[in-house]
């Protein structure tokens, strides 16, 4: 009895040997076969995030032209005593603006002229407001889509590769947050660059 009792165990052993060989080589297989198919569909995943990420830029973009024509084509058209009586309208503050936020996007484009329009798109006080004194300065449609759809591109390039950056590494609830609190770092640090840029090439006009 001892004898028939070894045996069952050692036939038990070598078939749960057995069975756990052909288990092993099925996933062995089967990581083999993930592995090509990740190597021959990776680049084009990979190819079909970018172009999201791309689509993304240029459908946020358009949007930005679309927004900025509606605010530039009413004041162009109504003039600076109807857009400031409907800024401090009740209509004017349920539509978040008021007065003094029109002033201070005035401002900044009297200023800078209008190449505000393309800075002005980087700045978090100004973005929002800038066609407006665009359109009252009657600057010209090309111009004005032009720097509105560099500097929209520019700063939704921006809000993108924040955003694809801090998925991977910040929780969801937190991603928005964190996404504000580097695009206004980013946003000022752009600007600076143009300034200087502009600055630069100002000189070199001056000096010939």
């Amino acid at each position: 009895l001892t004898g028939i009792r070894i045996i069952k165990a050692l036939s038990k052993t070598s078939d749960e040997k057995r069975r756990f060989g052909q288990i092993n080589e099925a996933l062995a297989a089967s990581e083999t076969k993930a592995a090509s198919v990740m190597a021959v569909n990776g680049p084009t995943m990979q190819f079909l995030l970018n172009m999201g990420l791309v689509l993304v830029v240029v459908v946020a973009t358009l949007g930005a032209i679309l927004g900025s024509l509606i605010n530039y084509g009413l004041a162009y058209f109504l003039g600076r005593p109807v857009v400031y009586k409907f800024a401090n309208s009740r209509l004017g503050h349920m539509c978040l603006l008021d007065r003094e936020k029109v002033e201070i996007a005035e401002h900044y484009f009297n200023k800078h002229g209008k190449i505000a329009t393309f800075t002005g798109r980087l700045i978090p006080a100004v973005r929002q407001l800038i066609s407006i004194p665009a359109g009252l300065a009657r600057m010209r449609m090309g111009v004005f889509i032009g720097y509105t759809a560099l500097g929209a591109g520019i700063w939704n390039t921006v809000l993108a590769a924040i955003g694809y950056g801090l998925a991977a590494v910040v929780p969801e609830d937190q991603l928005l947050a964190e996404v504000n609190k580097y695009s206004h770092q980013i946003s000022y640090g752009i600007v600076a660059v143009v300034v200087v840029a502009l600055a630069y090439v100002v000189y070199r006009g001056v000096k010939k």
